[in-house]
């Protein structure tokens, strides 16, 4: 192997190593639809919500816009975790019985706001008993939710009690990641120019 690949693929795996020991937080994104529930049903309310978990800082952060629904908002939590992912319901994970401060009694609006996930009230208090009876037990079952598209934000309303609109989470790409396969790429074409 000559040395200008070996100092590449060397680059990558310092990089990769560098990129995992950081373990940033982990951010989520979902488009919220009456389709999208379970049953699906008719509301034309849409929305949109940006959540990022921080395992090591035990931090939570929740971002929501929503417009266009047909009841007024009586609730709004995360859900996990459904299996199989992706589809199904699931049980209230997040504080209930809505996030802290949520716009109620309204149809569309904003909500951003950070948890402690260390502390039991970020909890339901069925997800903590369901995860060991502990937060840390709690903070690794939301985590693995989050990760395999098992968790999802539902807004529930007067017309729709069960959630009028919702959206499983998918993850977003860390940058790290995408930096990664972008200094890769040269390094494994330039092996492949030289096997061949």
């Amino acid at each position: 192997m000559k040395t200008p690949i070996k100092i590449g693929l060397a680059f990558c795996a310092l990089m990769l190593a560098a990129t995992a020991a950081s373990a940033a937080p982990a951010t989520y994104t979902g488009s919220l639809a009456g389709a999208a529930e379970s049953p699906p049903n008719a509301s034309s309310g849409t929305g949109s919500t940006v959540v990022t978990f921080d395992l090591t800082a035990h931090m939570l952060t929740v971002d929501v816009i929503f417009a266009g629904m047909t009841g007024q908002t009586t609730a709004a939590h995360i859900h996990c975790c459904t299996s199989p992912a992706g589809v199904g319901s699931a049980g209230v994970a997040t504080e209930t019985p809505s996030f802290s401060s949520f716009p109620l009694g309204v149809t569309g609006g904003m909500y951003s706001m950070s948890y402690n996930t260390s502390l039991p009230s970020s909890w339901s208090q069925s997800f903590l008993d369901g995860n060991g009876g502990t937060t840390a037990g709690a903070e690794a079952a939301f985590g693995a939710g989050l990760a395999s598209g098992a968790a999802y934000l539902n807004i529930h309303s007067n017309l729709y009690s069960a959630g009028e609109i919702r959206g499983f989470l998918a993850p977003v790409p860390e940058p790290g990641s995408w930096a990664m396969l972008l200094l890769g790429v040269p390094v494994v074409l330039g092996w492949r120019r030289r096997q061949s």
